[in-house]
């Protein structure tokens, strides 16, 4: 049986010293979110993770969802009342505008309740994070009567939401899609294709699904320019909001999935289904993307959490488990053996673990409080700027925190040994749910090819060139600061690699794009590395503050010896990317295919 603790003092030491969130209170929605209701929301949010959610996670992987002859489906024992508590409680809509029924509280708070809530049942928070999601898209793009009919029941739980773009046929390449959409007198859609992979398309949990879609117009340009979206509910939806008769959606078969057994993953058939467009005809990707992009930030997210608790777990096992004795001594001659965690090599590994976790809750955060500032500010260059960065970040999260998210639960695995490998202690459920996060929203060779073929070159290097001269500020700014020297150190050695990185894809790519993009993956890892340092550097200058101020604990000497971990061990490993960048592509690209 796996344990949970919800890393609460973390958050906060991010949240109130970090991030020095309250400098922000002064603008609408963090006035809302001072200390003592920030405190209350993320130990309410810690109970229900600790005592609800996570009790309920092996029991839903072990039962899965099943389907019904007549199509339907039915959630794992317990996860209907634990979403509809989720739903009662307001948590689904906590960032969402009051108008329509949420909490308009800062995105940057429901990152830090969803990753508890993923660490601790991420196939039941998957109900949650997609509904918000369709509820992010219809406020950005849908009628206003559009969002007064969906989305209060949306964030009330009453309904879910998901998207539907993946066919048999085509995946990333949404250009390729046969779903059509006839217009009818009435001025709604017939939908008829078919979805694979939907995420929660069919469930018993909800009196509703409100389904977003993506289908070609009838004499729609082709490919992608010629893609609309429309909201397709599975019950058709009166215009007092009361519910209808059941569309024309039928849940074909359900996966049978590697992981996140709990959530059904759903192949949705579309029979002259009744739809209404979502914005503008043919513009379809680009209101998908509003969901999309929030998804790629929530799956780095889903990575780190489940880092989290297999750390957790893993940590707690190698403190318990006696097996053989330290070297040349032993550390417990009271005891028929040592526990694990006195050999060198367990301490290294978990504190890789716990030295990616650390900062990539961070590397979330701070850009989930950049995003929270430039949406409630009037200024146009604040806003340009933070749409670069999420622009150069987003596939960052989403490949290499997830790349890095599932090794750790693997390496909390390996600690388990044998143990690992079976169910009852849990550690193989985490390795399994967490492969998922590599795969959807885009694999991550997707990511990696669309940083830098579109997200490097985009306005002659902006954004790249804005975060390089961000982490120069920082290491001109802290470079006689002695208790940080070491750490700014470290980061300028890593800032150079990306530097000189980023030249060289820029010179290759002008002779051959092709020698440019084989090094894609090298370049998203090593922009991560820079990304998780910096970061590091912002932690160990804030616990170096507290402790000057007086702040002894434990807590903090834990943080800065992480750090160091992290800036002395990890971080250099920007110097191996950079050699696998500038060699060039050649012994990739030249390769026949044929000899494969």
């Amino acid at each position: 049986m796996t344990v949970y603790r919800a890393p609460v003092r973390e958050m906060q030491f991010l949240l109130d010293d970090v991030l020095k969130i309250d400098r922000y209170d002064n603008m609408p929605s963090f006035s809302e979110a001072p200390r003592d209701v920030r405190t209350a929301i993320l130990s309410e949010a810690a109970r229900l993770s600790e005592e609800i959610l996570h009790p309920l996670n092996a029991r839903g992987d072990l039962d899965g969802c099943t389907r019904h002859p007549d199509g339907s489906v039915s959630a794992p024992k317990g996860f209907g009342d634990a979403f509809g508590q989720l739903g009662e409680g307001g948590w689904i809509g906590l960032s969402a505008p009051t108008q329509y029924g949420g909490q308009d509280l800062p995105s940057t708070i429901s990152c830090a309740v969803g990753e508890m809530f993923s660490s601790s049942n991420m196939a039941l928070e998957m109900f949650s994070g997609l509904t918000r999601g369709a509820v992010t898209a219809l406020l950005a793009h849908g009628s206003e009567e559009q969002k007064k009919l969906y989305v209060p029941k949306m964030l009330a739980g009453r309904w879910t939401g998901t998207m539907n773009l993946t066919e048999p046929q085509c995946g990333t390449d949404l250009g390729m899609m046969r779903t059509k959409a006839s217009v009818q007198a009435d001025g709604t859609y017939h939908i008829t294709g078919t979805k694979i992979f939907i995420s929660g398309g069919e469930q018993d949990m909800t009196e509703n699904i409100v389904h977003l879609v993506l289908a070609r117009i009838e004499g729609a340009p082709s490919g992608i320019k010629g893609v609309s979206l429309f909201v397709v509910p599975k019950r058709l939806v009166n215009q007092d909001g009361t519910l209808g008769q059941k569309n024309s959606v039928s849940c074909g078969s359900i996966e049978h999935k590697m992981g996140i057994h709990g959530n059904p993953t759903c192949v949705l058939n579309f029979e002259n289904a009744v739809g209404w467009l979502v914005g503008r005809e043919n513009k379809g990707v680009e209101a998908m993307f509003v969901m999309m992009n929030e998804a790629r930030l929530g799956v780095g997210l889903q990575a780190m959490a489940l880092s989290e608790i297999a750390y957790q777990n893993a940590a707690n096992y190698a403190k318990e488990r006696l097996q053989g004795r330290a070297i040349g001594f032993a550390a417990h001659p009271d005891k028929p053996a040592d526990p694990i965690i006195v050999h060198p090599d367990v301490r290294r590994t978990l504190q890789q673990i716990r030295a990616f976790n650390e900062g990539a809750r961070a590397l979330i955060l701070f850009t989930a409080l950049r995003n929270d500032v430039a949406h409630r500010s009037n200024d146009a260059a604040l806003k340009e700027a933070t749409e670069d960065y999420l622009g150069l970040l987003t596939p960052v999260i989403k490949g290499a925190l997830t790349d890095w998210g599932f090794a750790g639960t693997v390496s909390a695995q390996q600690l388990f040994g044998g143990h690992g490998f079976i169910v009852e202690t849990g550690a193989e459920q985490f390795v399994r749910d967490a492969r998922i996060t590599m795969l959807y929203e885009g694999a991550n060779g997707i990511q990696a090819l669309d940083l830098v073929a579109r997200k490097l070159p985009r306005n002659n290097g902006r954004a790249i060139q804005a975060f390089i001269g961000e982490l120069d500020h920082f290491i001109e700014e802290n470079a006689k600061q002695v208790s940080l020297a070491r750490a700014v150190s470290a980061l300028q050695d890593a800032a150079s690699d990306l530097k000189s990185a980023t030249d060289k894809l820029l010179k290759l790519a002008m002779k051959d794009p092709n020698d440019a993009i084989a090094g894609s993956t090298d370049f998203m890892h090593l922009v991560g590395l820079v990304s998780l340092g910096y970061m590091w550097c912002l932690m160990i200058k804030a616990a170096q503050e507290k402790i000057e101020a007086g702040d002894t604990s434990k807590y903090l000497a834990t943080k800065l010896s992480t750090g160091s971990f992290f800036l002395e061990r990890i971080l250099p490993e920007t110097a191996l990317y950079l050699r696998r960048i500038s060699i060039g592509g050649k012994d990739i690209v030249d390769v026949p295919a044929d000899a494969f």
